[in-house]
């Protein structure tokens, strides 16, 4: 069976096979990748709520791999060759115009799906898929999900929900991009969302912010010169600081009366 195609990540991407070729693993050790994301990340079981024959049909048909930071899984206008989930590290997914602007529409983390919507309608894939963070995906081709989902009526109701909560998040984009009145106020939004399962010690909450200010302006829609301008005010506020890759919100209530301004 053919491996997923991929390529490093340039500004126009030279296909190439990853030489870590996936290999179809065995049930067992499908459920430890399972049992070591649920660990790692509290809703990180994909298969979750389905029923346990089905979950095995899906594991018999997994192909797992693990690739750098930087690697493109997929791109977008290419055909849906199959579905990837995300067992650890994130993963961007981003949508570029005629221009070359760039809109990062999500951040997937481990127990999240990629190009599960193209895979179900058989249309292209709509987004590119870029590793943010050192990854490990299982692939499933097209053509074995969707013989799974139809052999197993529990699957069909589980996608749907999937894609049903993909279409809500992207209406949470558009809201935040369109209605939001301020860049500060995005950038609040973004950073209160991201910190969500972040530490907390005396009011103080620390959490990993593995990315770059032009990663964060392509998330909230805005320019870097202007996030970088309205991190430094943030910061001289002491609302937030910035530890290398670590963000401290110091002033957490701060951020929230932006959101709710």
């Amino acid at each position: 069976m053919a491996t997923p195609v991929i390529a490093t990540g340039t500004a126009v991407p030279r296909l190439q096979v990853w030489a870590n070729r996936p290999k179809k693993p065995t049930a067992a050790s499908s459920l430890q990748i399972l049992e070591r994301s649920a660990r790692s990340e509290p809703s990180s079981d994909f298969y979750g709520g389905l029923s346990e024959a089905t979950a095995k049909a899906l594991q018999k048909v997994e192909h797992t791999a693990s690739f750098p930071a930087g690697a493109i899984i997929f791109m977008e206008g290419q055909p849906a060759r199959g579905l990837y989930i995300l067992r650890q590290g994130r993963v961007k997914l981003l949508t570029t115009n005629s221009d070359g602007r760039t809109l990062i529409l999500k951040i997937a983390k481990p127990g999240e799906e990629l190009g599960l919507n193209s895979v179900i309608t058989g249309k292209p894939y709509d987004l590119t898929a870029e590793i943010l963070q050192p990854a490990e995906l299982a692939f499933l081709e097209r053509a074995d999900f969707l013989k799974c989902i139809t052999e197993h009526g529990d699957a069909c109701l589980h996608f749907a929900s999937h894609l049903s909560r993909d279409c809500h998040a992207a209406y949470d984009l558009v809201r935040l991009i369109g209605l939001s009145q301020s860049v500060p106020e995005r950038l609040a939004r973004f950073l209160l969302d991201w910190s969500s399962n972040g530490s907390v010690m005396d009011g103080v909450v620390r959490v990993k912010l593995a990315l770059t200010h032009e990663e964060i302006a392509q998330l909230i829609g805005a320019s870097r010169e202007t996030v970088t301008r309205t991190l430094s005010e943030f910061k001289r506020q002491r609302t937030i600081e910035l530890n290398g890759s670590t963000l401290v919100l110091r002033n957490k209530p701060a951020l929230e009366n932006l959101v709710a301004a």
